[in-house]
């Protein structure tokens, strides 16, 4: 008899096997019940990141990556010549703001509820790679409205590169093809944004997702489910937490959409519809929002610029080593009383360090930047001391 055929979709199963993959990833994959609406970033940094990569793709048909071209093709071209594209400018440049907002929500509630603990290392460090590429993508995208700001802001974070032992001078001419930041910064700097780094966050991107089908998502009480109690404590990703990410999701596009049509300028400095002159420094030199309380602490140490670029390198990638500086065996920050202090001082003081980098760094705002800086790294020295802390409390309390 002859066997029955199952359509097209059966003739695809049959050769890259979609039912298992969906299996895997979606129906059979279980989200534990106790977590909350922090858990939903996740899947909004994807959602963003798709937005950036449409936008960008619109952007790109009408950029020109020429020093003597690109602030009109930005400005005048996209902005007043093209048929909504200065709606695309600004879901773009809106959506750059927002991803890192989401980002740090994203990462803030890795760090409370201890989502870089066994077994979720490669969780966290290919997260934090992706954050790092991220930062990257973003930095090598604000040179290429080449407006004023952008243009110095590239200038002096390249300048920073002089400081590194033996290799330091050449390294910045090699990273700018030039002595200053020209025409041929902006072409590597294009063919970066556009080319290698959305490929390395693809492809990271994957690595991570794969990661964390495989050890699964963590929950607020830091307790882990064996595969049994994940399909009795748990409910599918698909459809049944998904259909909760659809409804953050709307939520979420109507404030991305509200500040993409009524409050843009907040991810559009003003400074930056001035044309880039290498000629003329601006008075204070800023950079994004998203990256001011890191430039902040490479300028709390204002007495030693040696210092300060340690530190600056030191708060990028800190981090990344958190699942070897906090030891502790409990994991969710519900159940950690000191950790609980420190982390929200940290938060705070990230908050502090970010209102300050857009202040000038005299004065008394100098001083308040350094101490910013110390609490910053306050934060990472404490962890192992509470980490001992609380693994004395738990020996003594088995032991009773």
């Amino acid at each position: 008899m002859e066997k029955k055929k199952g359509g097209f979709m059966q003739w695809l199963d049959e050769r890259l096997a979609i039912n298992a993959l969906m299996k895997i990833m979606m129906t059979e994959y279980y989200i534990p019940k106790n977590i909350n609406f922090l858990w939903s970033f996740g899947v909004l940094i994807m959602l963003v990141l798709v937005i950036l990569i449409i936008s960008g793709l619109f952007v790109l048909m009408y950029y020109k990556p020429d020093a003597k071209l690109a602030f009109d093709s930005v400005n005048k071209t996209i902005m007043m010549d093209v048929a909504y594209g200065w709606l695309f400018r600004h879901i773009h440049a809106v959506g750059a703001s927002i991803m890192f907002l989401v980002l740090f929500v994203h990462m803030g509630r890795g760090i409370y509820y201890g989502s870089f603990k066994p077994p979720r290392e490669i969780v966290w460090l290919t997260g934090y790679l992706l954050f790092i590429l991220m930062a990257a993508t973003a930095f090598t995208g604000y040179l290429l409205p080449w407006g004023q700001m952008s243009y110095w802001a590239a200038q002096t974070i390249t300048t920073l590169f002089e400081k590194i032992p033996v290799i330091g001078p050449d390294l910045v001419i090699w990273i700018r093809g030039n002595y200053i930041v020209e025409d041929a910064t902006l072409t590597r700097f294009f063919a970066l944004h556009v080319v290698l780094l959305p490929l390395l966050l693809i492809v990271f991107t994957a690595i991570h997702l794969y990661a964390v089908r495989i050890v699964g998502s963590n929950n607020e009480d830091g307790i882990e489910l064996t595969k049994e109690e994940k399909k009795t404590k748990g409910i599918p990703f698909w459809p049944v937490f998904m259909s909760k990410e659809f409804f953050v999701m709307s939520v979420f596009l109507l404030f991305f959409f509200y500040l993409v049509f009524f409050q843009y300028q907040f991810a559009m400095d003003p400074i930056n519809f001035t044309p880039a002159n290498y000629l003329q420094t601006p008075p204070h030199i800023y950079p994004e929002w998203y990256f001011l309380a890191f430039y902040e602490v490479l300028r709390g140490f204002f007495f030693s610029q040696n210092l300060g670029l340690i530190a600056f390198v030191l708060s990028m990638f800190i981090a990344m080593f958190l699942p070897w500086i906090d030891t502790s065996p409990i994991k969710s920050g519900n159940h950690r009383p000191l950790y609980k202090i420190a982390f929200w001082i940290f938060v705070a003081d990230f908050i502090f360090l970010t209102i300050l980098g857009k202040l000038p760094p005299t004065g008394l705002y100098g001083w308040l930047g350094l101490i910013g800086t110390l609490i910053f790294f306050a934060f990472f020295i404490a962890l192992p001391i509470i980490s001992r802390i609380e693994k004395k409390q738990l020996e003594s309390g088995g032991n009773q």
